[in-house]
């Protein structure tokens, strides 16, 4: 197990200090995934050695989906995600942010593929399947194509968000595109992909996933593909509000004083008993989760939440 961090004059900490990210924030990010990860303030050490070390290949699909995924991943601060992800991984295809476009886009992908040293691939979007794929297209290839060439491939596929995981909004009654998540389209083939489900997930999940596959930890999955370092609880056993639960003080509205004085959301709509993620554990950018904030839990890392779940609200 990796614990030191090489501060060589080419590592990848020198890289992250030209992009304005010094080395308090850089370690202080790797204590916040290694807290994520379930592991103690010690174990940044091997954060920071799996994000500085050699720099991985990865392609990034777009299937159907809003795109809520990317951004959150973007808009995370502290260090900036995007100038620590973008330096301490060679994202080789994503086609929200690269500069390229038409062939030269195809061309940076099919060269991430077949690179000799493998490639890790990250999906976000459900995957239609009707009419043969074609309600969804990218280059004039349909995704469904486009993910049977590539995922086979990777070393690792981890789904962004539950679209990927469960088909997300896409896949809600009546489901008119037959829109499914990565492992129900693609077991057969011997994809097995880690879930990050979430709508969109905390990016400090995708990111715990990725240094324990580049640690070669084994990473445990329950039986809907998560991992259970960050979806091994319910939301409401997480919760802040679970001891005004089991005092029985329910808030009876959003606007109420009980609501604003942290009673419990349950009458309210909210589904954190049958949710599971550690959103009360790990606040989005370090500050706040829907809860907290007065929003009951939605249930959005579970499947069919769009037709399970709902109504969000009860009055």
């Amino acid at each position: 197990m990796r614990i030191a961090v090489g501060l060589g004059k080419n590592s990848g900490e020198e890289r992250l200090e030209k992009q304005g990210i010094t080395r308090r924030d850089f370690m202080k990010f790797c204590t916040a995934v290694a807290v994520t990860m379930g592991m103690g303030p010690a174990f940044a050490g091997n954060v920071a050695a799996a994000l500085t070390g050699r720099r991985p290949s990865v392609v990034y699909l777009h299937m159907a989906e809003c795109t809520g995924c990317s951004e959150a991943l973007l808009r995370t601060y502290k260090p900036f995600i995007d100038a620590l992800i973008l330096d301490t991984i060679s994202l080789d295809y994503h086609e929200t942010i690269m500069a390229a476009a038409g062939d030269a886009a195809e061309d940076a992908l099919n060269q991430a593929v077949d690179g000799p040293d493998g490639f890790i691939c990250v999906v976000e979007g459900a995957v239609p399947t009707a009419l043969n794929g074609k309600y969804g297209y990218v280059a004039g290839h349909t995704m469904f194509d486009i993910c049977k060439r590539i995922l086979p491939k990777a070393k690792a596929v981890v789904c962004m968000g539950t679209c990927a995981c469960f088909g997300g909004v896409q896949a809600a009654k009546p489901n008119p595109t037959a829109a499914k998540g990565i492992n129900d389209c693609f077991a057969d083939l011997g994809v097995k992909a880690i879930n990050i489900a979430g709508c969109p997930p905390n990016p400090l999940n995708l990111v715990g996933a990725l240094v324990a596959f580049l640690n070669g930890d084994k990473i445990e999955l329950d039986e809907l593909g998560r991992p259970t370092l960050f979806f091994g609880q319910s939301v409401h056993d997480l919760c802040e509000r679970r001891k005004f639960f089991e005092e029985g003080k329910l808030a009876p509205s959003f606007n109420s004083q009980e609501a604003r004085d942290g009673w419990c959301l349950y009458d309210l709509g909210c589904k954190g008993p049958q949710t599971y993620n550690n959103c009360p554990k790990v606040l989005f950018n370090e500050t706040n989760w829907p809860v907290r904030a007065g929003h009951p839990c939605i249930g959005c890392s579970e499947p069919d939440f769009w037709d399970s779940m709902t109504p969000f609200y009860q009055s």
